[in-house]
């Protein structure tokens, strides 16, 4: 996760020169032979070493992607774009988790990786035939114009809101499945990754972002909506049953893609320019929240407590 949360910056600035489409390409190839050395690594330092490289190429790729959109939209559409696009995200997110423990059940846990890989080089090839994105621009932003960005009070406020947001909800996610072992029932695998069934919310939340927009009135309203959702859903992960915590999960779900969709989306139609960077930023400091330096104990932990403080940044907006 750690490369996560710094690679985008760079990446948003390099989407600055070069073609989205180009870097987009390169990094779903190289990912897939990633996966596919993953899946036959033995050593744990080789393991953690290809994990660190998928981190770093991850970025590339969805920040290329986000540039990608943003930049075949137009301003009255690109809200709509974008959160279609997290739409699909949370569905590959979702899949990921629930296939990954089906597959490690019936085959192993090497045997998806490798699924994985071979699908990542498939796509590669279908990449070619995106249209061409907008011209490169060959003169390449001052480092200034990435601090202007983060400067611009809404930018910054939305950005500091989705790292306290996606810190809480990364650290939940992991942290389900050592709770699920404690309740003594056997879940693993299979049953461990349905539970992460409440992603599906989040696909019919993304298609129908711009619908919520018009019902608040606003993308603040709308995303403060979102945030107070999340931090019902919460308080209901204290209920130490399997039936309860899969409820809830729906719940969950829904205010934080409430939230990620209409946010992303927010950003894009603010940039009127240097939107590579816009978007490197946005997706650093989301990832950025996931990186568990002080383990998930610890998390947990300060969950409302960051949780309150995305909430009063959403009320600011």
């Amino acid at each position: 996760m750690l490369p996560l949360g710094i690679a985008p910056i760079a990446y948003g600035y390099i989407l600055e020169t070069f073609s989205a489409k180009r870097m987009l390409q390169v990094a779903v190839v190289a990912l897939g032979l990633f996966e596919i050395a993953f899946a036959l690594s033995e050593a744990y330092i080789t393991l953690l070493s290809l994990r660190g490289l998928q981190g770093l190429l991850i970025p590339a790729i969805l920040t290329s992607l986000m540039s990608y959109i943003s930049a075949r939209s137009t301003h009255a559409n690109i809200q709509q774009a974008i959160s279609t696009y997290i739409g699909i995200t949370i569905i590959g997110g979702f899949l990921g988790r629930f296939l990954s423990g089906l597959l490690s059940d019936a085959f192993g846990w090497r045997f998806f990786f490798l699924v994985l890989g071979l699908g990542l080089l498939l796509v590669s090839l279908l990449l070619r035939n995106l249209a061409s994105d907008a011209k490169p621009n060959f003169a390449k932003p001052k480092k200034k114009e990435i601090l202007s960005v983060l400067k611009m009070p809404v930018n910054a406020r939305i950005y500091g809101a989705m790292f306290g947001i996606f810190f809480v909800f990364q650290a939940l996610l992991n942290f389900i499945p050592f709770e699920l072992r404690t309740l003594g029932e056997g879940f693993e695998g299979t049953k461990t990754g349905f539970i992460y069934a409440g992603y599906a919310v989040g696909l019919v939340v993304s298609l129908g972002a711009s619908r919520l927009i018009k019902w608040f009135g606003s993308q603040p309203r709308a995303m403060l909506f979102g945030s107070i959702i999340y931090l019902i859903a919460i308080q209901g992960f204290h209920f130490q049953s399997y039936e309860a915590m899969f409820g809830m999960m729906f719940v969950f779900c829904l205010g934080m893609f409430i939230v990620h969709a209409i946010a992303s989306g927010y950003v894009n139609a603010l940039a009127s320019k240097h939107k590579g960077i816009a978007n490197g930023l946005y997706i650093s400091f989301y990832y950025g929240g996931g990186v568990e330096l002080w383990g998930p104990s610890f998390q947990v932990l300060c969950m409302n407590m960051v949780g309150g403080i995305g909430f009063y940044m959403y009320s600011r907006l």
